[in-house]
Parts: structure tokens; sequence; C-alpha cells
């Protein structure tokens, strides 16, 4: 996610629709949108101690026709997870919002859990429902949970138990392609914290009603921030993190019944971001019609010493072997700027040359900066040539202070990932956690998604194949419970 060209800041009335039953909430657009309108779809109602309040953090977002759904945290709890899940949807196309909160999963949701955490969201288009994944914390128990929509996003019901066990960064995923063998079949993905984050995958073939066996990857399989992509063969693509600092993949070729040994996609050269913010290379991850993955991190390899984070972007050239990763270019390796947390949007209507990318991300304009005085923002890049070339940058919040998001135990935290879709031949949907200043010590954080949404222009700046040698010293990773 990252953007730089200056456009005209319009002062924006967002409208959030919906029924008082599903707690729909009437909001006016973030006013702390640097250069685009901003809608505001979100904002933290609660009250609990536990939580710093009003903050919404860590978005997911899926489009399915006219259907945009995103869910995240609300009320972030410093010592993990949150009061709630919260959600927002559109029913026509990113113009009007509903929003509202999951029931069943913490006790602010008539719930048993203390904490929520780490949404995901996915559409089954075989059985027509959606789905909200998560996590239901009650101390070392962090169980993964499956909330399901019958109506379209509307309504949501008490969540099912998916998954048991000290759990950590699920993600969900369905097949919807009616031609595959395996339409319809939905899958989990997450990370056993008290094994090393040994990672597990779980199927549904009953719109995520129930589910089967936990299943590993062959061979070492230790990571977490997965992020399962489905072909429209039917073939399933995971990338990951793993703990020896690369970004990895498997993948099922039958439907979930096994899964094949991993693969390296590439290796991490990483720059620890400035101002003590929680920030990793947790991989984001789409498809394009043709069956190509697109992956995308940030690393330092483009600029000689490691000095601060690109954007990069790695394609699969079959399911089991990768190009190497291109620098998406947001602006000169001799920048002062760090990008960081990306979230990849691709059209799924389009493929190879002609394949639609969106990408958001955050950055600081100056890497050089401490925790008083660096400046977070967010920003917007796109390609129409499946990351050929790509657009001129544009910013789309910010700047914002450290101070304006809330701390956990590893750092202030906006959400350890983002996400956008990008609707058939139409616009990219960022939602994004926007803050402004606090008052007193209540936060203002919320989620935020551009008006309209934003256009997938494409332009002529060359994305980056070499560059300078990787830099920064190899890490080893162990990052345990990340929720």
């Amino acid at each position: 996610m990252d953007p730089r060209t200056l456009l005209r800041t319009v002062p924006a009335t967002g409208l959030i629709t919906g029924l008082a039953t599903v707690g729909a909430l009437l909001l006016t657009a973030a006013p702390a949108a640097a250069n685009v309108a901003l809608t505001q779809v979100s904002t933290d109602p609660y009250s609990d101690a536990q939580a710093q309040h009003q903050t919404e953090v860590e978005p997911d977002t899926f489009a399915f026709g006219s259907t945009i759904v995103s869910a995240f945290q609300v009320g972030r709890v410093s010592g993990g997870g949150a009061s709630n899940i919260g959600w927002a949807r559109s029913g026509d196309g990113g113009a009007t919002w509903t929003n509202g909160f999951l029931p069943g999963i913490t006790t602010n949701g008539g719930g048993t859990y203390g904490q929520a955490s780490d949404a995901s969201v996915a559409f089954d288009a075989r059985h027509n429902v959606w789905l909200i994944s998560s996590l239901g914390i009650n101390g070392s128990a962090v169980n993964v949970l499956t909330s399901r929509s019958l109506d379209g996003g509307l309504t949501w019901s008490n969540p099912v138990t998916t998954a048991t066990g000290s759990l950590d960064k699920n993600w969900i995923v369905c097949d919807n392609t009616a031609s595959s063998p395996f339409y319809g079949n939905c899958y989990t993905e997450y990370d056993i914290t008290s094994s090393g984050d040994s990672i597990r995958m779980k199927t549904s073939t009953d719109g995520g009603a129930t589910w089967g066996a936990a299943l590993a990857p062959g061979g070492s399989n230790t990571g977490l921030g997965g992020q399962p992509v489905v072909l429209p063969n039917g073939h399933v693509v995971v990338p990951y993190m793993s703990l020896s600092d690369t970004i990895r993949s498997f993948r099922s070729t039958n439907g979930g019944a096994s899964w094949n040994s991993t693969v390296q996609v590439s290796t991490i050269s990483h720059h620890t971001v400035a101002g003590g913010l929680r920030e990793e290379t947790l991989p984001s991850a789409e498809v394009d019609a043709a069956g190509t993955v697109y992956v995308t991190w940030s690393d330092c390899r483009f600029r000689s010493g490691c000095p601060r984070n690109d954007i990069v972007l790695a394609k699969s050239t079959s399911e089991t072997t990768w190009a190497a990763p291109t620098r998406v270019p947001i602006d000169a390796t001799s920048s002062t700027v760090e990008h960081f947390i990306p979230g990849i949007g691709v059209d799924v209507s389009t493929s190879g040359a002609s394949a639609r990318i969106g990408l958001a991300y955050y950055f600081y304009p100056n890497s050089s900066c401490t925790a008083a005085t660096c400046q977070l923002s967010a920003g917007y890049i796109s390609s129409t040539n499946g990351g050929i070339s790509w657009s001129n940058a544009t910013q789309l919040a910010g700047p914002m202070n450290l101070s304006w998001i809330p701390n956990t135990s590893q750092g202030r935290m906006f959400g350890d990932y983002i996400s956008t879709s990008v609707r058939p031949g139409g616009n990219a949907y960022p939602v994004l956690p926007v803050a402004t200043a606090p008052t007193g010590s209540t936060f203002h954080l919320g989620m935020s998604v551009p008006t309209g949404g934003l256009p997938v222009t494409g332009g002529t700046n060359t994305a980056a194949i070499t560059g300078a040698a990787p830099g920064g010293p190899a890490r080893t990773l162990n990052p345990g419970a990340t929720y």
C-alpha cells in the first residue's frame, strides 16, 4: 500500500445506510483524509475497561458481485485481541454502507470469550453464504471461529467453532468457480502457537457450518500469516511467512484432502521500521482469472544497505514456482519513504498482461523518525498489466501521529494486515484504519473507505526487477502469538 501523487482533497460526507436492528450508524466522512475523499464506515461503540476506545484495527475485505464486506477488530486490547469483531457491508458496489458487530463471540456480543481478533472475510457462491473467520480468546485458549450470514452480510449467526487450541493468524477463502471440481469448498488456515507456529488447514463442504480434520502441509511448515487463494482449476495455493525469514507457499490439488510440501517464494530482506510500530512482513495474496498468484510484502532488497522498505511483488510462474520479486515503483529508491503492510487486490475477471491490480499500503514520508515524530500515512497505486508498470501513487490518509493509534505489547498498532478488493471491471476498495487526534484518553481510530472506490488506472512507472544486493541481516523469527 503506497501512494504519492497529490490529488485535490475533497471533503466527503459519507452515508452509512442500514437497519437499526443490525447496528447501522450514520457517520460522516473521516476528516483525516489526505488527498481523496473518505467515508467512515464504522466506529468503536464499546466502553469495557479492558480496551483502548475508540479504536478499530486490522481490516480484511472481500467483494462478490455488488456486495463488499469488511471485518476488523473493535476496541483493541493492549495484551491481545479486541472487544469484538466489527463488520461493514455495501450491497450497491460501495455507494452506501451498513455496519454492525458480530454476535456470540465476546461478552460484548453475548458470547463467552474475553477478546476476539484476526478477522478474515470470504463468500461461498455455491451455498450463498458470507463467512467471517476470527479468533476467540480466553487466556491461553485461542480458538478459530466462523460466523455465517445467509442474507448477503446484513445479519450474522453466532459462530461455529472451527478449531480449538492455542491458535493464531487464521484466514478463510472459498472456491467460487462453478466449473471447479471442488466448487463450494471453503478453506481455513491457521497456525498453532503452542507447537512453534506449525501451520494447519481445514476444509468445509457445507458453507462453513462444519469443518473437517486439521491437516498439515508436508515437511517443515512453521510460520504464520498464510493467505490461501483458490485457482480456477480448484487447486489452492497458500503463501505464508516462514520462521526462517522467507516467504513460502504450499498447495492442495485435491480439494483439501491433503496438502503438499512447501516451496520457497522468496527470501526476505526487511528493515525494522522506526517508532516502535507493530509491523511485520506478512504476505498479502490474490489470484487472477488464469490462476497466477500475486504476493506482496515489505522488503528492502532494492535499497543498498537496507535503510528502508519498499513494497515488492512476486508472481507464480506455476503453482510451485515463482518469479523473482519486483519493486513496486511508488517512489525512487533514493527517497526517504518507508513502505509497509501492503494489501493487494486483483480483478478476478482479468489475467496476465491485462490483470488489474489495486494496492494499498501505509508509509512514513521520512523513515528517520522517532515514536514522537513519525508521521503515518496510507497510500494507493494501481496497475492494468499485471504489475509490469504502475500508476502514480496517491496519498489516501494522514499524516497521523503514532500516539493516535492504540498501543500493544508489540508496539503501536493499526493492524498486522490490511486488504483491498477490486470489483470486476470496477474500482478498488481498500477499507483502512484512519485516525484523528485523541480527545483526552479517548482515541478516534475508525474504519474508512475511499468514497466511491479508487480507479485502477495503470501508468508508465515500470516495476524494478533488479536493484541493490539484498540488504539487512537474515533474521531468525519466533513471533509466537501475534493476535
